[in-house]
Formats: structure tokens, C-alpha cells, sequence
């Protein structure tokens, strides 16, 4: 019973937090204050699965995941998991939006730099997308994992990369301590390197 409890908060493969342990943790930081969320998926992943087989995909993955936990290390109270496949999440409380290119730039950098499997080396491309949450309580988790997702297919249509959604993620209005109402959409724009 506790090795199951476990792989639901853990995925076995990567050590990053599973789903449903993310969504839990995740929504917790965002009561507390503004933050950025983040989705990561790799590009041509499929293709190196066919290609050099899934032993290497899972390195692929393995990687991803140190490369989360690399670059999120310098974020005090940042978590990060693996939602499936090879679909990645993060939330970075506390996050100054200038600091967000870096944040980003980084990420994408060190999960492409090339990686050394079975004696060969291996690379993978990413498209990352991150919406930011407003400074007020109870913004709405699914909303900015949305944005985050579409920042991050919009990255991925161009070509890899990664992009920042244009508005902040809205709270939405509260009655009786239920979230009431929709957000609207939103549109992303191409983002620099980091400085």
C-alpha cells in the first residue's frame, strides 16, 4: 500500500513528483503569492525513442528531470513533476518578471545540451511555455496551467523555444470560498534569449 502511495506522489522513472501530488502542492504556492507557472514538453522525442530506443528515451527523461531540478535549485520553494510522457510542469514562487527570460533560457539551454548515452551523444529539442499568476490569493490552477500549455504549443508550432503568455494569469472572483466564472483567452509572443 505505501509503495503505491508513493508512485502516486513520485514518478519512479524521474523522482519528480507524480500528478496529483503537483496539482495538490502546486495550487498551495499559488494561494500564497505570485508565481510562474511552467509546462515543458520535448521535441522529437518519438523520434529518438524510434531511433536509439526507449533505454535512451528514458535517459532523455532522466535528464529533463536533473535539468529541472538544476535550474530550479537557485528557486527556494519551487516544485516540479513530470505530468506524463514527456510533458513536464514547474511552479517558481515568487518570481520577479524580469527574472523569467533568464528562468526560462536557462531551462531550455541545459535540458537541449547534448547528453551521453551508451557512448553516444543524444539531444532533444524543448518548447516551453509559462504564464505568470497576478499578486493576489486564490489565482486559479488550471487557468495557468492552460496558459502555461498554450505558451508552450505556441513555442512548439514555431519551431521550439520558449514563450511567456501575455496577460497574467486573472483570479477569479470568489463566493462562499468557490472560485465562480471563466477566464477569457489569451495570445503569446516570442520571446529573446536571455540576457
Amino acid at each position: 500500500m505505501r509503495r503505491r502511495i508513493e508512485a502516486a506522489r513520485r514518478d519512479p522513472l524521474t523522482g519528480l513528483m507524480g500528478r496529483a501530488a503537483f496539482e495538490h502542492r502546486a495550487a498551495r504556492l499559488l494561494r500564497r503569492g505570485p508565481a510562474v507557472v511552467v509546462c515543458l514538453d520535448l521535441d522529437r522525442f518519438k523520434q529518438l525513442n524510434d531511433r536509439f530506443g526507449h533505454a535512451a528515451g528514458d535517459a532523455a527523461l532522466r535528464g529533463t528531470a536533473a535539468s529541472l531540478n538544476d535550474i530550479l535549485e537557485g528557486c527556494p520553494g519551487s516544485i516540479a513533476a513530470r505530468l506524463g510522457g514527456d510533458e513536464f510542469a514547474a511552479v517558481v514562487p515568487a518570481t520577479d518578471a524580469a527574472a523569467v527570460p533568464w528562468l526560462l533560457g536557462g531551462l531550455h539551454d541545459e535540458i537541449t545540451a547534448p547528453l551521453w548515452h551508451d557512448g553516444r551523444s543524444l539531444t532533444v529539442g524543448a518548447s516551453i511555455g509559462a504564464a505568470l499568476t497576478v499578486d493576489q490569493p486564490l489565482p486559479d490552477l488550471s487557468c495557468a496551467l492552460r496558459r502555461a500549455d498554450e505558451a508552450m504549443y505556441a513555442a512548439k508550432r514555431a519551431g521550439g523555444g520558449w514563450r511567456v503568455a501575455t496577460e497574467a494569469v486573472p483570479v477569479l472572483p470568489s463566493v462562499n470560498g468557490r472560485r465562480a466564472g471563466r477566464p477569457g483567452t489569451h495570445t503569446t509572443t516570442p520571446e529573446g534569449s536571455p540576457a
